[in-house]
């Protein structure tokens, strides 16, 4: 898989590294010129351009309709944006996934500028908290397909449904609405089977519908 990734910071480096561990073929564009030169060093494997990729000539140079992925990975929200909405709108790239580096713009993160899948570290480590102190509470992971499908994991309480009934998953009757994709039972993953039982202070993990959660408390909220 031809892979771009635009920013040449941590994340970005990071993400190229990794990439190139799997196999794909990745190009990095970096806007200082200082910093690419440094990179090409540190990055083996990786190809390194000195480019701006909010420039539309810098894309087209990078063969951009070629390309299968972009990711928008650099510091600034407002470049990440531009550099989304021309990997979609001006060459028709099918995958574009764009970091957020302040939740609050989260909301521009969305088709509408070309972005497929949006990954906002703060609100991850918001959740992450969340998660840490939160029993009997939906905490949201991450919004998928534009919004239209949640990811989201509760902390099962003694008085949830789910456990204190003691059904099967089966029995429970989820909603059409909402799937359970994994179970994470003292720090272990669970098979997820039609007769498998829940246990108090599981992390079940769900994928939902947006404007579902009620269909998720209706089992797993006391």
């Amino acid at each position: 898989m031809r892979v771009v990734i635009a920013g040449g910071g941590s994340v970005g480096t990071s993400i190229a590294l990794d990439l190139v561990d799997r196999h794909h073929e990745v190009m990095l564009l970096e806007q200082s010129s200082v910093t690419a030169e440094k990179l090409k060093q540190q990055l083996p494997g990786v190809n390194v351009v000195a480019a701006d990729a909010c420039e539309y000539a810098c894309l087209l140079a990078a063969d951009l309709r070629t390309v299968d992925v972009v990711i928008a990975a650099t510091g600034d929200d407002e470049d990440n944006l531009v550099v989304s909405w021309l990997a979609k709108q001006e060459f028709g790239v099918p995958r574009v996934i764009a970091r957020i580096n302040n939740a609050r713009n989260s909301w521009l993160f969305n088709s509408s500028w070309g972005v497929d899948v949006s990954v906002s570290t703060p609100a991850l480590i918001t959740s992450l908290v969340d998660e840490a102190v939160e029993v009997g509470s939906i905490i949201n992971l991450m919004d998928l397909a534009h919004g239209k499908i949640k990811l989201l994991e509760v902390t099962l309480a003694s008085n949830a449904p789910a456990v204190a009934t003691g059904k099967t998953l089966d029995e429970l009757r989820i909603p059409d609405s909402v799937r359970v994709v994994a179970v994470v039972r003292n720090g272990q993953p669970v098979p997820t089977s039609p007769t498998m039982r829940f246990a108090e202070h599981d992390h079940v993990i769900l994928i939902a519908r947006a404007g579902a959660t009620q269909d998720c408390a209706s089992a797993f909220i006391g």
